[in-house]
């Protein structure tokens, strides 16, 4: 019984894991290239490459009905990506992004401070 609970617990976790990489994956698709660099961030392919990488690791780091069960030890690492990028990177961003997920115009009406030099 307890073995059985220890499975649905350790499946849980990999499968929230490869959830938030497929979002942080979704996400950084339909941001534009543009806030990333405003925003002070690296790049949109860089995000989307790292993203892409950690949701393919955690879908193969899932256990065996869904997955592979294989290279589970990686699943910390898409972990990492996928949290980073939507605790730093997405609220960053997120102001550069036009009319989608951000108030347009920036706190009190002004317009948000440009990155950069």
């Amino acid at each position: 019984m307890i073995y059985s609970a220890q499975v649905l617990v350790l499946f849980a976790l990999y499968l929230t894991v490869f959830v938030l990489a497929v979002w942080a994956t979704i996400d950084a698709a339909t941001r534009p290239a543009g806030a990333f660099v405003s925003g002070g961030k690296r790049t949109k392919n860089f995000w989307l490459a790292l993203t892409g990488a950690a949701t393919a690791v955690a879908f193969v780091a899932i256990p065996a009905p869904l997955g592979f069960g294989a290279l589970s030890f990686l699943a910390l690492g898409s972990a990492v990506a996928a949290i980073v990028y939507l605790v730093d990177v997405r609220p960053a961003i997120r102001p550069y992004s036009g009319g989608r997920g951000g108030k347009s115009g920036g706190p009190a009406g002004r317009t948000p401070p440009r990155g950069g030099w």
